[in-house]
C-alpha cells in the first residue's frame, strides 16, 4: 500500500490472516484488511520513526489481539508485545522469521528475514536500512554501523526479495548515475525504473543480486568509501 509521499506498507497474507509491516497510517490498512476479510495477526516494526509506527495504535484499537514485534532495545515503541533481539527467530503464520539487527539509520533498527520456503524466494523486510539503489540516512548511527549492517544484508542469498519501506529507487539511481556515468548496469536499471514509474508501477521488491550490482552503498568496500558516498548523497 503506497501512502504519504513515498512510504510503502507491506502486507503479508496467509489465508485469512495478515501481518503488516511498518504501518505509517491506519486507515489504508484498515480498508485493505476489511475489504479482503483479513484478521490482523501481527505488526512488524523495523524502527520507531513516526512514518513507520504512526498507524499502529489505531490498528490495535480495531485488532486488540494483534502482536507488535519490535526490538527489545527500541524504547520509543511503547506498544510492542513481542520483544526481539539480533539472531533470534520467531514463528508467525507457520513460518520462521529471523531477526537481523541493522543499526545505522536508527540505533536499534532491525530487519525481518524469511528464508526460502518450498522453493519460493527468501524475503527481507528491511525498513529504512536498504533502499532500491540506496541506504538510509544516518540519524542515530554511524557509517561503521551502516557498513556492518549492509554487510549482513549483502551476505543473504542473492535471490532474496528486498521489500524496502520507501519508493526512492529513481532518485537514488539518478544520483548513482551522476556518480558513475559510465556504469552500464546502473544506467540500465535507471531506465527500467523510469519506465515503471511513468506507468505507475512500483520498482520494489528488488533483489539482493540487483542491489549488489547497482547499489553503490552495497558496492562500497570500506567504511570510508560508504561514508563519502553518504555525504555525497545527503
Amino acid at each position: 500500500i503506497h501512502v504519504l509521499k513515498d512510504n510503502i506498507i507491506w502486507i503479508w497474507v496467509f489465508r485469512n490472516q495478515a501481518i503488516v509491516v511498518d504501518p505509517a497510517l491506519s486507515e489504508p490498512v484498515e480498508n485493505f484488511l476489511k475489504n479482503h476479510a483479513l484478521n490482523l495477526k501481527a505488526i512488524l516494526q523495523t524502527h520507531h520513526h513516526q512514518d513507520h509506527i504512526g498507524g499502529t495504535p489505531d490498528l490495535l484499537k480495531l485488532w486488540p489481539k494483534a502482536e507488535v514485534v519490535a526490538s527489545t532495545n527500541d524504547m520509543k515503541i511503547p506498544f510492542k508485545t513481542i520483544e526481539v533481539r539480533d539472531g533470534e527467530t520467531i514463528s508467525l503464520l507457520g513460518e520462521n522469521l529471523q531477526i537481523i539487527e541493522v543499526s545505522g539509520h536508527t540505533k536499534h533498527h532491525i530487519a525481518f528475514f524469511l528464508p526460502s520456503q518450498n522453493q519460493s524466494a527468501p524475503i527481507l523486510f528491511c525498513g529504512d536500512t536498504l533502499f532500491g539503489g540506496g541506504c538510509g540516512r544516518l540519524f542515530e548511527g554511524t557509517s561503521t554501523d551502516m557498513f556492518n549492517s549492509l554487510k549482513k544484508l549483502k551476505e543473504l542469498p542473492i535471490t532474496t526479495k528486498v521489500y524496502c519501506a520507501h519508493e526512492y529507487t529513481e532518485s537514488n539511481l539518478n544520483w548513482a548515475n551522476y556518480i558513475c556515468p559510465e556504469d552500464i548496469l546502473i544506467k540500465k536499471r535507471l531506465l527500467e525504473t523510469i519506465r515503471k514509474r511513468r506507468v505507475g508501477l512500483s520498482t520494489l521488491p528488488s533483489t539482493i543480486l540487483e542491489e549488489k550490482k547497482t547499489n553503490l552503498f552495497l558496492r562500497a568496500k570500506t567504511i570510508d568509501e560508504l561514508s563519502e558516498l553518504r555525504r555525497s548523497k545527503d
